[in-house]
């Protein structure tokens, strides 16, 4: 199967940040609000999760949630997802199935960094599913502009310009 083959049999739509997805879960039971801490606002699904597809000529935009993300690599080539923690530190990890040169088949973001991915290979694609929890919202979804982030993380403003939409 090819990008447009997984797109069409998967029902995937476009994303905010780039890319496709569609949401495969989102658990029936919440968290109330009040057992959640400042960062959220509102109830949230105990657990959701998406499939989420990438193509060389797309990125995944930088941006950032309030809860850990899970990213598992399912077929493709190799993502290479960029971090940036809230104290500004950057890093990098290679996603998908060449595990002597490195990559790894499954990686967690952890909150409140901000993080996006691109495909490495030409001409080819990343598709990963991601795991949230607790349960993603909108809400908890900050997608800044090159120049906001930029701002906060001066150091980094060459990576941030080519993974943000302008």
């Amino acid at each position: 199967m090819n990008s447009q083959d997984i797109i069409q049999h998967f029902n995937l739509a476009a994303h905010p940040e780039g890319g496709y997805f569609k949401e495969t879960y989102r658990s029936k039971g919440e968290i109330l609000s009040k057992d959640l801490g400042e960062d959220f606002e509102g109830n949230r699904n105990y657990c959701t999760s998406i499939y989420f597809l990438l193509t060389a000529d797309k990125f995944s935009a930088f941006h950032k949630i309030s809860q850990d993300e899970i990213w598992h690599f399912y077929t493709g080539t190799t993502l290479k997802l960029h971090l940036i923690s809230p104290e500004g530190m950057y890093s990098f990890v290679l996603i998908g199935n060449d595990f002597a040169n490195g990559e790894i088949p499954q990686f967690t973001v952890p909150a409140n960094h901000y993080f996006g991915a691109e495909v490495l290979e030409k001409d080819s694609f990343s598709f990963v599913g991601c795991t949230v929890s607790p349960g993603f919202d909108f809400r908890d979804f900050v997608l800044p502009s090159c120049a906001e982030l930029s701002k906060k993380f001066p150091k980094h403003a060459k990576i941030i310009e080519e993974l943000t939409h302008h």
